[in-house]
């Protein structure tokens, strides 16, 4: 009897630890553009991106741009957030704050027009540097 306990809980644990990695298919599957591209969106990517990591289904390729789109919004809301209360409160730099608010905001919204673009085009969806800051920070706060 001790024999067939020992093979049917290596059979449980060998099934188990298939089931856990079902949820992220391999990286060779083709996956449509689309998706990517509406995670890229900005600002209204952000909620579908959140929504994809906190379900955490879809494909590397899914989660990677997921990460990156959360952390870009959530730069340019604290950027924006940042530089927009003390134009409102100080009068002398009011016009200095609000130009650099729109060029971070224009910035924000470029950026994300060219990794749509890049999505499209089948090319690498990662920026130097803020792509893997995004997976590691996302990474440890959301798993």
């Amino acid at each position: 009897m001790n024999n067939f306990d020992f093979i049917n809980s290596s059979v449980t644990k060998e099934t188990e630890e298939k089931s856990a990695l079902s949820f992220i298919p391999s990286e060779d599957t083709k996956i449509s553009p689309l998706p990517l591209v509406l995670y890229l969106v900005p600002v209204i990517g952000f909620f579908p991106s959140l929504w994809t990591l906190y379900r955490r289904q879809g494909s590397r390729e899914q989660l990677n741009v997921s990460r990156l789109s959360i952390t870009l919004a959530l730069t340019w809301l604290l950027g924006y957030i940042l530089l927009g209360t003390p134009a409102t409160t100080k009068e002398f730099f009011t016009l200095r704050l609000l130009l650099l608010n729109s060029f971070l905001t224009s910035g924000y919204f470029l950026v994300s027009v060219w990794l749509i673009v890049r999505t499209v085009q089948g090319k690498s969806k990662r920026l130097p540097g803020f792509s893997s800051f995004a997976n590691g920070v996302i990474d440890k706060y959301l798993s």
